[in-house]
């Protein structure tokens, strides 16, 4: 007989910020409007160098794209975080969470690549 612990693990439990009711629609407008002025100023730096023909040079190519990684980067987690606050629920799948974390330590890669393309064009 094969002894051993048979559970397995469907879901985590995320802790949050706070448990007091009345700090979560602050917590939530908080960090609403953080990642809304980073997608809307990345999304701006992107339109700024694709419309202008003056700004059409590696520098300004290589700070579009850091700004596309960006709003990626910050798309990885902050949604699921303001659908928990809205939503009270605390859990996670693991295939969720695995998920996550591939596309954010991918686009970590991604920026630490871009910003090392950066400093050699410089």
């Amino acid at each position: 007989m094969e002894q051993g612990n048979k559970t397995e693990v469907s879901e985590f439990l995320l802790l949050g910020f706070s448990e007091d009711p009345e700090l979560q629609p602050l917590i939530f407008g908080l960090f609403l409007s953080t990642y809304l002025f980073t997608v809307l100023g990345n999304l701006l730096i992107i339109l700024a160098s694709i419309s202008d023909s003056h700004l059409h040079k590696p520098m300004y190519f290589f700070l579009s794209n850091l700004s596309f990684v960006d709003i990626c980067f910050s798309s990885t987690s902050i949604p699921k975080m303001l659908l928990n606050i809205l939503t009270k629920s605390k859990a996670i799948t693991y295939t969720g969470c695995i998920t996550q974390m591939c596309f954010f330590m991918v686009f970590i890669e991604l920026d630490n690549f871009l910003l090392t393309v950066m400093a050699y064009d410089r």
